[in-house]
């Protein structure tokens, strides 16, 4: 038997390029690389030629435009767009292709604002989403659906994982475009190089939120596509076929900027200015089914972040 050849869509993003990182080092394994200069994902014709010329055995569909509240509620038009057409064009080619294994990458914001916590997966459409970020999560709940339609259709082999918060190497650290703890690492590292004596941190510092070191998400990926089928499906529905991936463990935003700034070395004050938007109040995931699958989280919120901010530091980060 040969190498299975292996299609990582983004690999040049956070998640993407954490499975190519794992991957690589498999030789039995060989990859296809295109980069957006070679193949816009939300090109149809340009996607379905690549896929049946390339024919890959697995597909990890990473690939989506991302970003913070600020991002999400500047650019909705192009947050529901883009990741529709890039969701449907690589699950469509994929099928047509005959690619019989793929994931699919979703988020946490697929869920209602107020659901119960922790969080299952039969939570999803039970309410109404968080209108901050709703195009997004509305595009990652119709590539779920995309996934269980050919699976019960075509008897594909189609599945889904939806992380929580991801952060880690490679990264959005954009002022403004970022997620939580991108903005917050460069914020504390600029503070400290001009010497400022205090920190501002957007909305109340309440709301809990729980983090995934990308290292630990890209794991937990590979974790999920060579489960067995039987697994699989003994742990999911045809139509509820998402799985939860986390650490299980949640925090609040001032205990996550306290911890930033012992990672930083802030030792200054910490300002929250309430006036900003504080998103939803609580997002925790109920991990349970990947934990029964055998997989579980491995990297600490403290130990991720100080592995990040050296590589940010290393990287040049703060100066883009």
């Amino acid at each position: 038997m040969g190498q299975q050849r292996i299609y990582i869509a983004g690999h040049q993003g956070m998640v993407g390029s954490a499975l190519h990182r794992i991957l690589k080092q498999d030789p039995t394994l060989s990859h296809l690389f295109q980069s957006r200069n070679e193949l816009d994902l939300t090109d149809q014709s340009a996607v379905r030629e690549f896929m049946l010329r390339e024919k890959p055995d697995q597909i990890y569909l990473s690939a989506a435009r991302v970003g913070g509240i600020q991002a999400n509620n500047a650019y909705p038009a192009e947050f529901i767009y883009e990741n529709l057409m890039i969701q449907c064009n690589v699950i469509d080619a994929a099928h047509q292709a005959d690619v019989q294994k793929l994931i699919f990458l979703g988020s946490s914001c697929i869920y209602p604002k107020f659901s119960a916590q922790p969080i299952k997966e039969n939570s999803l459409l039970a309410g109404v989403l968080e209108p901050t970020n709703e195009t997004y999560a509305i595009a990652k709940i119709a590539g779920i659906k995309l996934c269980e339609s050919y699976n019960r259709q075509y008897g594909r082999d189609y599945r889904s994982v939806m992380p929580t918060n991801l952060y880690g190497q490679n990264d959005n650290f954009h002022p403004e475009n970022s997620h939580v703890i991108p903005a917050l690492m460069r914020r504390f590292h600029e503070v400290v190089l001009r010497g400022d004596k205090e920190v501002v941190i957007w909305g109340s510092g309440k709301p809990m939120r729980e983090f995934l070191h990308v290292d630990d998400m890209a794991a937990a990926c590979i974790h999920v596509m060579n489960l067995e089928k039987d697994i699989y499906d003994a742990n999911t529905q045809p139509m509820l076929s998402h799985i939860n991936v986390g650490t299980g463990v949640d925090c609040s935003i001032r205990e996550l900027a306290e911890t930033m700034a012992k990672v930083t070395g802030f030792t200054g004050a910490l300002v929250f200015d309430e006036s900003k938007p504080d998103g939803t109040p609580r997002k925790l995931l109920d991990v349970s089914k990947i934990n029964a699958m055998g997989w579980k989280a491995q990297i600490g919120l403290e130990e991720g972040l100080r592995s990040t901010y050296e590589w940010f530091v290393n990287n040049d980060q703060y100066r883009r």
